[in-house]
């Protein structure tokens, strides 16, 4: 296990594939850790520079007494590159994770040469929604919203079957802070002007099933990129790394071909 110490918390990450190789960082969903990334990384060519990390408040990570604001989200991983001496990376970000990476690529495109922006959006939700599901994680815990979160996640067959209990158990597990935290950062977050106005190559994927950031509202974030590429992977949720993570890391491969960064999928 690797960890990193920043200002104030430290951060779990983990390195998989060449350490010289292209870098590409990873950050994770709201209520889970950087194993979201495992089926998606083990399907990657090898020679790439492969960089995971827990956000605050999730996985093995410190968690601070929430709230957390999007700006301490994206220090975080700002610190993260700058710790790791990571320039010029392809920064993959999954719905929170999405929102980071939006952020970032705004704040320091001298760090970031392209992004993929999945199940995300610039701005997710409204404060009134995100309020009632702090108040439920501080009066009833994650537990007790833990259905309810796999229906907005995985689609029907995957929720029916027993690889949905991993994903239910690390829901649960999530420390409520580091779930009502993040939850506030999403609930002042809006960067429709910002992303707007990014430009950079970006790969935009969503989740037929998707519902948490349904497909509508993910491709509505690709059209204000110029430019971006809009993959829907069908029969997918909101984690589409986990239900289909071939497919996924097919789109990612292509889209990293596309930099020259290596051979196209099948080439």
């Amino acid at each position: 296990m690797q960890s990193i110490r920043l200002d104030d918390i430290h951060l779990h990450m983990r390195e998989d594939g060449d350490p010289n190789g292209p870098p590409v960082v990873f950050a994770n969903s709201l209520g889970t850790d950087l194993r979201l990334w495992d089926g998606v990384v083990a399907r990657l060519p090898g020679h790439l520079r492969l960089i995971r990390y827990d956000k605050r408040g999730h996985g093995l990570s410190a968690c601070p007494p929430a709230p957390y604001t999007m700006g301490a989200l994206v220090r975080d991983a700002e610190a993260v590159l700058e710790t790791l001496e990571v320039k010029d990376c392809v920064f993959v970000g999954l719905s929170i994770g999405g929102m980071i990476a939006q952020g970032l690529a705004a704040k320091r495109l001298d760090l970031i040469r392209a992004v993929v922006l999945s199940n995300t959006a610039p701005k997710i939700g409204t404060r009134e929604m995100w309020q009632e599901r702090i108040d439920m994680v501080e009066t009833e815990g994650l537990s007790a919203m833990s259905d309810t979160i796999m229906e907005r996640w995985f689609s029907k067959p995957f929720r029916e079957s027993d690889a949905v209990l991993p994903w239910k158990r690390m829901v649960e597990t999530t420390p409520p802070a580091g779930y009502a935290g993040c939850s506030t950062a999403i609930a002042g977050t809006d960067f429709y002007s910002t992303t707007g106005a990014l430009r950079l190559p970006a790969l935009v994927i969503a989740g037929s099933e998707d519902g948490s950031t349904p497909p509508d509202l993910v491709q509505e974030m690709a059209e204000l990129i110029p430019g971006a590429r809009y993959e829907l992977i069908r029969g997918a949720g909101h984690l589409p790394c986990v239900e289909a993570p071939d497919i996924y890391a097919t789109h990612l491969t292509s889209f990293l071909a596309g930099l020259g960064l290596c051979d196209a999928p099948g080439g």
